[in-house]
């Protein structure tokens, strides 16, 4: 299977928290095909696809920031030093080339840190991220501030890397994906005619910042009556992975259905039913409170709304070399599609 198009601009597109303009762009040209699209003031994406009757709206959203990096400081010597925007760890930072995006366009430069005294015998001390910073290659820090500020972000730099049976390896699968699938399911319903209801596709910001932002004004401003947010969660099928604590959910298994304290438990039933009647692969994810993804804010959303969970098994989240397999993406697309396609009018979800 290839990189879809679609997926790859998204993927290759600079888009830290906050500053989603590129992916956002990608996005809504794509969707600008098929549906109705509009933006919001916080700069999170709809694509509407009308329905054939009464039936409930359904919000698919999934987050289109990445994990990067934000210019704090540029010293006299032309280092610029910066903090983490979303989750780092400082031995995947030092050595990676990245790029700043400035007012005048991206800029190259690599990721080191302070040099450390070597005492013989001694353990090498571990990095952090206070020791890091980074050199665009300028020969003092007036250059440097010519050519960056304080507040430019980065991210780092690489094209996807296609590997075997079909997976791929990236930044920015997480959480591009989640966008690309609620794009792609909204896609198969208009290409199919619709469904009983609306469908409306979100590509949510800000959500690797913490109060999921772009999901909570989101989901306020549509009203959903049931809403499925699409995320990545640890694939288990690595040295290390621990299926007892997160659950089995390895590459190539399909999507993974979460059910827990938050979830509502008919939409579950509903996607479980529409995954084995369409004969999917699926494997279940448990939430015993908060998802840490979008849900966790849409389903406290007004008086409330009927929130699912779908997650894309991804191997090495939060670095440079995420995999996913792309046959787990289509299989949560089509999941997701065809549970549209089961939300007549007189559908309940209430507790």
């Amino acid at each position: 299977m290839a990189l879809p198009s679609v997926l790859r601009s998204l993927l290759t597109a600079p888009g830290p928290s906050g500053y989603e303009s590129a992916p956002t762009a990608v996005w809504r040209e794509a969707a600008s095909a098929f549906a109705e699209v509009t933006g919001d003031s916080l700069g999170s994406s709809i694509a509407r696809v009308r329905g054939t009757g009464d039936g409930p709206l359904l919000a698919i959203v999934g987050h289109i920031d990445e994990i990067g990096l934000i210019v704090t400081h540029i010293d006299g010597e032309g280092y610029a030093y910066f903090r983490p925007v979303g989750g780092w760890s400082a031995e995947v930072l030092r050595a990676q080339r990245v790029i700043v995006l400035t007012k005048d366009g991206q800029l190259p430069g690599v990721v080191e840190r302070a040099k450390q005294k070597v005492r013989k015998g001694a353990d090498p001390q571990l990095t952090m991220l206070d020791d890091l910073h980074i050199d665009i290659g300028a020969k003092d820090g007036d250059e440097a501030r010519r050519l960056v500020r304080p507040g430019d972000a980065v991210v780092i730099a690489g094209e996807p890397v296609e590997l075997p049976n079909g997976r791929v390896a990236s930044r920015s699968l997480d959480n591009r994906l989640g966008a690309f699938v609620a794009l792609e399911a909204a896609r198969l319903v208009a290409e199919a005619g619709g469904v009983p209801g609306d469908v409306a596709a979100v590509a949510a910001v800000q959500e690797e910042v913490g109060d999921f932002g772009g999901a909570r004004v989101a989901a306020f401003t549509l009203e959903p009556a049931i809403a499925i947010a699409v995320d990545v969660t640890h694939s288990t099928d690595v040295p290390g992975g621990d299926p007892k604590v997160e659950g089995e959910h390895g590459l190539g298994s399909g999507p993974a259905i979460s059910r827990g304290s938050t979830i509502n438990p008919t939409v579950f039933d509903l996607l479980a039913e529409t995954a084995e009647a369409e004969g999917i692969e699926y494997t279940l994810e448990v939430s015993a409170g908060t998802t840490s993804t979008d849900m966790d804010a849409m389903y406290v959303s007004r008086a409330g709304v009927a929130t699912g969970l779908v997650s894309i098994p991804l191997r090495y989240m939060h670095t440079p070399t995420e995999i996913v397999d792309l046959a787990d993406v289509e299989q949560c697309a089509r999941l997701l599609a065809a549970f549209a396609r089961r939300l007549e009018p007189n559908v309940s979800f209430t507790r």
